[in-house]
């Protein structure tokens, strides 16, 4: 009787099965639709034309900048925010996260309002060195930093604050210095979380498109990143931007079976 009382409960209502159901079918339609429409004989056609080709190269080298600096900038806040108290923290990890939900567009024009060529900190860098971010691949990079580095930094901050910290202190006690202990002990501890981060950073620059386009603009071979490529082909050649946007939809899904749940689990407290 027990057992027919457990396998009850286990046993999921129709009505959940069903919305479940709903909401797969509702989230896998969009794919269904892009795939149906790829023309699969001139897909290698319409991946390597000039601007494809440009749009790959750049979405490279853009996402893979945007994820080193999101490691180098990312990784110290992550571990000021995990282990160490000051007035303020809770602010501060907001606006470490705040990129995440900002609509991409305003955190474009917040770029162009700060590091444009009227901005806080565009003005003097045009004004004493010609540094104009704007409209330029450093732009890009920057934009795509602004939105992506969120990820890594929640993920890495969660790891740190999960880890045992008995081992950084038994390294201490064995006169480790901080960098040792963070070299030996921290970062090979926390290296999946650190990995996972990046990844889920790199993917998200990758497909940045609002922040970009607001405040690098959309010149090809200087700031015309995949997405912005599909959504300029959108409007002149539909079969290179459902091309290219079989490509991004295929590196996002490289992304999320690699992680194979190390972010989530990582966030778990």
């Amino acid at each position: 009787m027990a057992g027919t009382i457990t396998d009850r409960r286990r046993r999921p209502a129709v009505a959940v099965v069903a919305v479940a159901t709903v909401t797969v079918a509702f989230l896998a339609l969009p794919l269904i639709g892009l795939f149906t429409k790829v023309s699969w004989s001139t897909l290698g056609t319409d991946l390597t034309s000039p601007v494809a080709l440009d749009a790959l190269r750049l979405s490279l080298v853009c996402s893979l900048w945007a994820t080193g600096l999101s490691v180098v900038l990312g990784l110290p806040l992550a571990w000021v925010l995990a282990r160490v108290t000051f007035p303020g923290r809770s602010l501060v990890r907001a606006l470490a996260i705040l990129p995440m939900v900002l609509p991409p567009v305003v955190g474009g024009v917040a770029l162009l309002l700060a590091f444009g060529r009227d901005g806080i900190l565009g003005t003097p860098l045009f004004d004493w060195f010609g540094v104009q971010l704007t409209f330029s691949t450093a732009g890009a990079v920057m934009a795509e930093t602004f939105v992506a580095m969120p990820f890594l930094v929640i993920t890495v901050e969660a790891a740190l604050r999960s880890m045992d910290g008995r081992y950084e202190e038994a390294a201490a006690n064995l006169g480790a210095g901080r960098w040792t202990t963070f070299r030996r002990v921290t970062l090979p501890m926390i290296s999946s979380s650190l990995i996972a981060g990046a990844a889920l950073t790199w993917a998200r620059a990758l497909g940045e498109f609002g922040a970009t386009i607001t405040f690098a603009g959309d010149i090809q071979g200087r700031t015309q990143t995949l997405p912005l490529a599909v959504y300029l082909a959108l409007q002149g050649n539909e079969q290179v931007a459902i091309a290219l946007s079989l490509a991004l939809l295929a590196v996002s899904l490289v992304v999320l079976v690699a992680l194979r749940g190390r972010w989530l689990g990582a966030l778990s407290p």
